[in-house]
């Protein structure tokens, strides 16, 4: 977390949390989602209208990455300052960039070890890494199918709809706390 945000929340302890602001997409893009764009539905439904604005602004977006964490709950949020901003995940926490050496690097850029591979019914597939869980980019499969073909990744099935209970993610903090009905 950056200083200055730490010295921010020292500062003004006592400022509400923000909820449905903040969307994290199944491709690692961060969406701005203001009050009509919330009232469209739930950024996981992954439809245009409720995603929201996509931010570009590569400052901003390296800001939002290095202040990006968990609380105890699994809630994701970014910390702004002193605000501390709930994100809506569409798919995981994480979104894993497979290289060509198969290493592998979060959607902020770091990069983490592969502990186990996971393949849901959807044929989706996912990373546990040293780092946290995550959902593998769709335009890195061909480097991770290079992956389980070495040997080095073991794809084991599992339900979608199991991974933020076993892993201890919330994919709709804004959800969690009632303020949104689900559509």
């Amino acid at each position: 977390m950056d200083q200055i945000v730490k010295q921010a929340m020292v500062k003004w302890p006592n400022v509400p949390l923000c909820y449905g602001w903040l969307g994290l997409d199944a491709r690692g893009n961060w969406y701005l989602r203001d009050d009509s764009v919330q009232a469209r539905g739930p950024f996981s439904e992954g439809v245009a209208p409720s995603k929201g604005a996509l931010l570009k602004h590569e400052k901003l977006i390296d800001f939002i990455g290095r202040n990006y964490q968990a609380d105890a709950q699994g809630q994701w949020f970014f910390q702004n300052g002193p605000q501390r901003v709930y994100v809506e995940l569409e798919a995981t926490p994480l979104i894993w960039r497979v290289n060509g050496d198969l290493s592998v690097q979060d959607h902020n850029g770091r990069v983490a070890r592969v502990q186990n591979c996971l393949l849901d019914e959807q044929g989706r597939l996912y990373l546990q890494t040293d780092a946290g869980f995550g959902l593998v980019h769709s335009l890195d499969m061909v480097h991770a199918a290079d992956a389980v073909e070495q040997g080095l990744w073991a794809p084991q099935a599992v339900l979608g709809a199991d991974l933020p209970r076993r892993f201890g993610y919330v994919t709709s903090p804004q959800m969690r706390q009632g303020m949104m009905s689900p559509v």
